[in-house]
């Protein structure tokens, strides 16, 4: 298996990037690059802009704080918030204009709550998120994950010859239905993760009522009392586990299987196809 293949999986089964970057030091310089001028050349001479150590310390602690239980405790990626030092947004980010916007209004497809902070708490944000992203493009040769144009190297035409039929994705998936657009809604490892561990997919259950009925929809609560889904309707039904029996049906556990089966060629070929679902 070459390396890039090796990375892929460990990066889906452990849920994330495990990151780490040095701590700032008094004697750093934070920098960062604005954008050139109208008419000036994006290679011509590099604009920067210096921050306090005070204002990238107080950011920190606000960071580290509300921001990484998901993004890391330096803004590197944690277990369900993106690398900011690879982000695009951070990248396009001009004196906190998309970082303040995000924080303030959050993401609420994605998970992230908004934050009602101050101009001065965005300011100290926008300086300590920088300030890594700087020191993380410093790092020469300090590859940190991996890139969209690393998952580009596979055929499509294999791909979808893999998941019509040796791979047996189309039992399951449609790629005009349930795949529909999902290369417009996951790029990069995020796609990938989605397609070799997809962890929010919706498991279906199955019950059956003393009387024989039996009632189908998605599984919404499961212990070793109480079996709980929604039905067709959209209504919530549960019963007690000894009055019945019921069948799940996670689909979570068809991608399990495979992960042991896929080639290196598999992955690239399937995930090359993928991406032409937009």
């Amino acid at each position: 298996m070459n390396f890039l293949g090796s990375a892929l999986r460990w990066s889906v089964l452990t849920m994330g990037l495990l990151l780490t970057f040095p701590p700032l030091s008094a004697e750093q310089t934070p920098t960062h690059r604005a954008p050139a001028p109208s008419g000036v050349p994006q290679n011509g001479a590099v604009v920067t802009k210096t921050y306090s150590t005070a204002l990238v310390q107080k950011g920190r602690a606000l960071f580290q704080q509300d921001c990484s239980f998901c993004h890391g405790r330096d803004a590197g990626g944690g277990e369900t918030g993106p690398d900011l030092t690879r982000s695009k947004l951070v990248t396009e980010d001009v004196d906190g204009d998309k970082i303040g916007a995000v924080v303030r209004n959050g993401r609420p497809d994605k998970g992230m709550p908004r934050f009602d902070f101050s101009d001065d708490e965005i300011a100290g944000l926008m300086a300590f998120i920088h300030t890594q992203k700087n020191n993380a493009v410093a790092k020469k040769g300090a590859r940190r994950g991996v890139d969209a144009s690393d998952l580009q190297t596979g055929n499509a035409e294999a791909g979808k010859r893999y998941f019509d039929a040796r791979g047996g994705c189309a039992a399951c998936h449609s790629p005009t239905g349930d795949l529909a657009g999902i290369a417009s809604r996951y790029q990069g490892l995020e796609l990938e993760q989605q397609m070799l561990f997809p962890k929010h997919a919706k498991s279906k259950v199955s019950v059956t009522l003393a009387s024989g009925q039996t009632v189908t929809g998605t599984l919404d609560y499961l212990d070793e009392f109480t079996v709980g889904l929604i039905d067709a309707t959209g209504s919530y039904r549960s019963w007690s586990t000894g009055d019945v029996q019921y069948r799940v049906d996670a689909p979570v556990n068809a991608h399990v299987e495979l992960l042991s089966r896929y080639t290196d060629a598999d992955i690239h070929d399937l995930m090359a196809y993928l991406q032409t679902l937009r």
